[in-house]
């Protein structure tokens, strides 16, 4: 079973001077010498280093006293989420899973193997605590695939222990760059590796090539296509490991980058796009599966939570709760199915392509001024009717289907407005706040729709079985009244909009 733990540390050159004393250094009382341990680690990588390439690590490890298969995800300079696995011959597949999104059907090869000679020291406080690890590591790197090299150099490492503050690390770099250690140019034992041990061919090559600042409406529409991209890509291990938030922020990478695609078909050629559009609509469906059912729950279960106890009839929050964890098993296994899916995978390679070699029409060589802003102003033109029209319908179901469509074209007249804002700067900004807020309060209202549509399912299934459903009416009620009050709210809000130039 795959362990997780947050790994924050720095990297220093070494030379022969060795460490300093770093007792009395942010309340260090003792330096304990644990020995030399010796590392053998061998790291996996496509043949074109698909996981080099976004600062991913893969490695199996023997020595030490963490022996095993070592998956590590960048978080910020200097702090890595590191997943651990038991060692085994074979890459386990929870690890392999969290690649998939990056490597796809390529295969996973060795490519560079360390041994490293590890003088470890221990840095505690006055009771004994630890507080960081100091190592001074003898490296030897050799290349596994053909062509490469061997490599060898020494550097300082030093890893906070859990729990404790990275002031610490501050101030053990002080007392280091005092002593004439200078911090490592590499982010990783791995990244210099394969930077020393490339066939000469490749060392100029070496590293992620950097998109050009956007000139043109295309440039700046595909810096945002590549950004949802990229999201959607990094959050695919999170989403694997049901991390907090994970599912409903990759839903909203798909959401934006469909939204830019129905936005920009002057500057994208929708022939390609549109059906891109159908596999990203599929997409966000799937991830909203149990997110959607998750919002109501939490939604509900506060509202239940202001009622007067005397005023909950029958088991209300049992069956509540029910009806949340009725499909969240099946909902999740069937979210990792699509995940590993050929569908899923299939549109990852088609995403790749757009960014690769976008389909760009005629007016993506226009100014971003003329064609993006045009684009936009469309987009808020629709918002301006649907809202118009759902504020005339009659209070009911045709103003509720009207309100939710406008809610849908104010999301993605904000999506719009986003792609703007690098190019047009504050009244694009100022327009994608407005549309957040409208969307939001437009949100509101679709929350009391969907609410309404559940307690009148609840009650009929609590009828049935002989409960009261005097509760489920009186929360019915007041969703009524928050629904009827955002339809009051909405005029002023509207009118307040409108108001501003759009850009």
């Amino acid at each position: 079973m795959a362990e997780t733990k947050r790994e924050i540390e720095r990297k220093y050159e070494s030379d022969d001077s060795g460490l300093p004393d770093l007792t009395r250094v942010g309340g260090v009382a003792n330096v304990l010498d644990k020995g030399v341990v010796e590392l053998d680690a061998t790291y996996h990588d496509t043949a074109d280093e698909r996981l080099a390439r976004s600062s991913i690590t893969l490695r199996r490890r023997t020595g030490g006293s963490d022996a095993g298969w070592h998956l590590k995800f960048p978080v910020s300079t200097g702090v890595r989420d590191e997943i651990q696995a038991p060692l085994s011959d074979t890459l386990p597949e929870e690890l392999a899973a969290l690649v998939r999104s990056r490597v796809r059907d390529a295969e996973l090869i060795p490519v560079v193997r360390l041994r490293s000679a590890r003088d470890l020291r221990h840095l505690v406080d006055a009771d004994g605590t630890l507080l960081a690890e100091v190592s001074v590591d003898a490296v030897r790197a050799e290349r596994l695939t053909e062509g490469g090299g061997t490599a060898q150099w020494t550097e300082i490492e030093v890893e906070l222990a859990d729990g404790v503050e990275t002031t610490l690390l501050d101030k053990i770099e002080k007392r280091l760059r005092k002593a004439g250690v200078r911090p490592s140019d590499s982010p990783s034992k791995l990244a210099r590796a394969l930077a020393e041990t490339a066939p000469a061919k490749k060392k100029a090559r070496r590293g992620p090539k950097k998109p050009k600042a956007p000139v043109t409406a295309g440039d700046h529409v595909l810096a945002y296509v590549r950004a949802q991209r990229d999201a959607i890509v990094e959050l695919d291990p999170a989403v694997r490991q049901d991390v907090e938030d994970s599912v409903h922020r990759m839903r909203v990478a798909t959401r934006r980058m469909r939204s830019t695609f129905r936005s920009f078909r002057k500057v994208l050629d929708r022939t390609v796009t549109d059906r891109l559009g159908v596999e990203l609509k599929w997409l966000a469906a799937e991830l909203g599966l149990d997110r959607d059912r998750e919002v109501l729950t939490e939604h509900l279960t506060a509202a239940l939570d202001e009622v007067p106890a005397e005023l909950v009839s029958g088991p209300v929050h049992e069956r509540l709760q029910l009806w949340a964890s009725a499909s969240h098993g099946g909902a999740r296994s069937r979210l990792i199915g699509v995940l590993d899916s050929r569908r899923y995978l299939t549109l990852l390679d088609d995403l790749d392509a757009v960014v690769a070699t976008p389909p760009l029409l005629e007016a993506a060589a226009g100014k971003p001024e003329k064609v993006i802003a045009k684009a936009v102003r469309n987009d808020f033109a629709k918002v301006s009717d649907l809202v118009e029209q759902g504020m005339e319908v009659p209070p009911g179901h045709d103003r509720d289907l009207a309100l939710h469509d406008a809610r849908k074209k104010a999301k993605r007249t904000r999506y719009a407005a986003e792609t703007a804002t690098p190019a047009l700067g504050d009244p694009a900004a100022a327009l994608t706040r407005s549309m957040k807020s409208l969307q939001s309060l437009l949100g509101d209202h679709q929350d009391s729709v969907m609410a309404r549509q559940t307690l009148r399912e609840l009650s009929a299934v609590a009828h049935a079985a002989g409960e009261s459903a005097f509760t489920y009416g009186l929360l019915y009620g007041r969703e009524e009244r928050r629904a009827a009050a955002v339809e009051e709210e909405l005029p002023g809000v509207w009118r307040e909009i409108k108001g501003g130039a759009p850009v």
